[in-house]
């Protein structure tokens, strides 16, 4: 332990040399003064603090002694002591604001604080990365970005890793306005920065970029085509689509649906979904049977989301595959006690009439229509007829199935009414409650299968093409990624989106237990569909580090 008069007389010294720097006009003559300052460092616990204090505040002024400033400042930051360390930590901007040389290194320096257990360690650490990132935001942004790694540079400290992109989440992003100066320029740096990481990135990290990149004003609203043609390139790349796709690959499917519901908005914009689409017609839908149960749906509502905004020559390469799918859900009467999904059906009218609104006369040969646009395409003089019978009838079986769907769930809705004046506790009351909005939504996937079926009966239908069937799903809640649901016998698999070992991190369905209890009011009516609820992916897998998509 320190003689007190011994600790007094260094802190003592301390002053002088400080004092003496502080006023003298060619500060790098006074080389005596700051080592002392550098040497009393390895002194009294006083005089550790204050030398935290005074190194980095003249260190710009003796080049030569940077080395051993820097070695004696980062013996202070693994002192044992609380308070010195925080005073060393808070001292590391300083060595960069004249010799931004040292940016880099200091910013490495603190990447590895930020593992600190003291929360108030931890926050000194934060203070200085942001000091930093005011400084010189690109150089620090570069440095930052080193840590979360790439595949041809990737990270080697995956727990260090976690803490920086926390740090670039919760500190970094929501400051973007006041940080990335000057806008476009900055803007454009870190996207660079973002899609250089997203070569190796799990769901959830992918997802948190992507949210980061769509709020920058570079991919504003008013953002040019281009633009938006980067951001489809970047989902594009993570869902894979130029690799061959293998059915038993969940990691693969839960990616490519995922990237999918994440395009939608930038389809909305104008964006083209072709790679998309021809993707899922080439890979996808001829697999369609042997996708994991409870990815079918997700697949088909993302489809029906995506065929609004499709081009009249996607729609005519993917509609064919669409059309057998469609027919193979719609159960033929003859046959009898075949299965009938309801949603896998109200999704794929939906799709059929949007993808034919834009190509009518290709379903002449898949329905046996007789819609006329003076094309060779027509087909007119080629006898269709048994596909128009066939396609006519299964949509009367299905048709009769949603009537008597819908007389048994009007009849559970004034049930539950009756119910609902009888219920003595809020608990009671808050189940029927829950019970009537998703019978409703039962309703309302009938009333679309309805809607959509009626005008397909004609030899020459018009097709829904604009807004006035509105899913049931979206009218339900208003989720960005829809959950799995069937029309019967719901299955709830572990993985919902939330933490721990039941995380779902790509996915974020809001819409999943109302739609289960839709499939519970849907039962006995009509036997089919095995889906559950489950948020839109069990994980990601490995790309490239072993770090999965969940």
């Amino acid at each position: 332990m320190t003689d007190p008069s011994d600790e007094a007389k260094q802190i003592e010294n301390l002053y002088e040399f400080g004092e003496r720097l502080n006023e003298a006009k060619d500060k790098s003559q006074n080389v005596k003064d700051y080592e002392g300052i550098i040497e009393a460092a390895k002194t009294s616990l006083k005089a550790k603090q204050l030398a935290a204090q005074l190194i980095p505040r003249f260190f710009k002024f003796f080049p030569d002694l940077s080395s051993r400033a820097v070695d004696a400042h980062l013996d202070l930051i693994e002192e044992e002591e609380l308070g010195v360390r925080v005073q060393a930590i808070r001292g590391l901007p300083l060595f960069c604001k004249d010799t931004p040389e040292y940016l880099s290194k200091i910013v490495d320096i603190l990447v590895q604080l930020l593992a600190a257990e003291e929360i108030v360690e931890r926050d000194a650490v934060h203070k200085a990365l942001m000091s930093l990132l005011r400084q010189d935001v690109k150089a620090s942004l570069t440095a930052l970005f080193k840590h979360i790694g790439s595949v041809d540079e990737p990270s080697t400290d995956e727990f260090i890793r976690e803490k920086v992109l926390s740090f670039i989440r919760d500190k970094v992003f929501p400051l973007k306005a006041e940080l990335l100066k000057p806008q476009e320029e900055m803007e454009r740096h870190i996207t660079d920065l973002i899609k250089k990481s997203l070569e190796d990135v799990t769901g959830a990290e992918f997802r948190m970029f992507m949210d980061f990149l769509k709020s920058l004003s570079l991919f504003g609203e008013k953002a040019p085509t281009e633009r938006m043609k980067e951001l489809i390139g970047i989902i594009e790349g993570q869902a894979d689509l130029d690799a061959q796709f293998n059915v038993s690959d969940a990691d693969h499917i839960d990616r490519l649906i995922s990237c999918l519901y994440m395009a939608l908005p930038f389809f909305l914009r104008g964006a083209s979904g072709s790679k998309f689409l021809n993707y899922l017609n080439k890979h996808i839908i001829p697999v369609f049977d042997k996708l994991p149960e409870e990815r079918k749906l997700d697949l088909l509502k993302a489809l029906a989301e995506i065929s609004p905004y499709t081009t009249p020559q996607d729609s005519r390469q993917i509609l064919p595959s669409v059309a057998v799918l469609l027919k193979k859900y719609m159960p033929l009467r003859k046959t009898g006690g075949e299965e009938m999904n309801f949603t896998y059906v109200e999704c794929l009218l939906y799709t059929f009439h949007h993808l034919a609104h834009k190509a009518p006369n290709a379903t002449n040969s898949l329905c046996g229509y007789k819609i006329v646009t003076g094309q060779p395409s027509d087909r007119l003089g080629e006898d269709f007829s048994d596909c128009y019978k066939d396609f006519t009838e299964r949509l009367t079986t299905v048709e009769d199935l949603t009537r008597a769907t819908m007389k048994k769930l009007t009849q559970g809705l004034a049930d539950h009414n009756k119910e609902m004046a009888a219920a003595k506790t809020d608990e009671a009351k808050e189940k029927i409650k829950t019970q009537k909005q998703n019978t409703t939504i039962g309703l309302r996937t009938c009333n679309n299968i309805l809607a959509m079926s009626k005008p397909l009966h004609s030899k020459t239908p018009s097709f829904i093409g604009d807004k006035s069937v509105n899913l049931s799903w979206k009218e339900a809640t208003k989720p960005s990624v829809p959950s799995t649901t069937t029309a019967s016998g719901g299955k709830r698999p572990a993985s919902i989106n939330g933490s721990g070992n039941t995380a779902s991190k790509k996915g974020r369905g809001s819409g999943g237990l109302q739609n289960q209890l839709v499939n519970r009011a849907l039962e006995g009516i009509s036997r089919g569909g095995r889906g559950g609820i489950r948020g839109r992916g069990r994980g990601w897998g490995a790309r490239g580090r072993g770090r999965g998509y969940r």
